[in-house]
């Protein structure tokens, strides 16, 4: 079984810059997933990050590497749109080799341990066939819970008194 960023956009909460899945190509439910993710100078990430020698930050491969493990829980999970799967845990993380602009990153996920809100896997990045990152991953689903947004007629929130959400001085700091 495979899935298009359609489908996996229907799974993942993540979007634009942040999805860093672009297709599964090996899906074996609740046990094992391959993900691609395809590396282009185009990521935002590179205009910042080692400018005139770019490398793929190390957290957004392992970033990646848990999309592709959420791919693989969230997929289990009945009422999945109302669940987020998130880190709790990155063990014996190991990065290998750089990855750069043209290269395609090809993650594979096991999964060790599964319940119905916790879970833990072993993920590897490839490159080429080359390790470039490996580490074990925990996570938690958790409900979604949605902060509304004041609504513009509501005006300007009061201000906070001492003590209410406002920073204080530390003591003896004179600040």
């Amino acid at each position: 079984m495979t899935f298009d960023i359609q489908e996996i956009m229907g799974l993942l909460p993540h979007r634009y810059p942040f999805l860093l899945i672009d297709r599964v190509v090996e899906f074996e439910r609740a046990k094992r997933l391959v993900a691609i993710k395809n590396v282009t100078i185009n990521e935002p990430f590179f205009q910042g990050h080692f400018p005139g020698y770019p490398i793929m930050p190390g957290v957004l491969v392992i970033e990646a590497m848990a999309q592709a493990g959420a791919i693989l829980l969230l997929s289990e999970i009945p009422d999945r749109d109302k669940k987020l799967a998130v880190f709790t845990g990155i063990e014996r993380a190991k990065f290998r080799r750089p990855v750069v602009p043209g290269d395609q990153l090809r993650f594979e996920v096991d999964v060790l341990a599964f319940k119905s809100r916790l879970g833990r896997m072993e993920a590897k990045a490839f490159v080429d066939g080359k390790l470039a990152c490996q580490a074990t991953l925990t996570c938690q689903i958790v409900p979604k819970v949605r902060e509304t947004a004041p609504a513009a007629s509501d005006g300007p929130p009061a201000p906070a008194e001492a003590g209410e959400g406002t920073a204080q001085e530390a003591p003896g700091t004179g600040e």
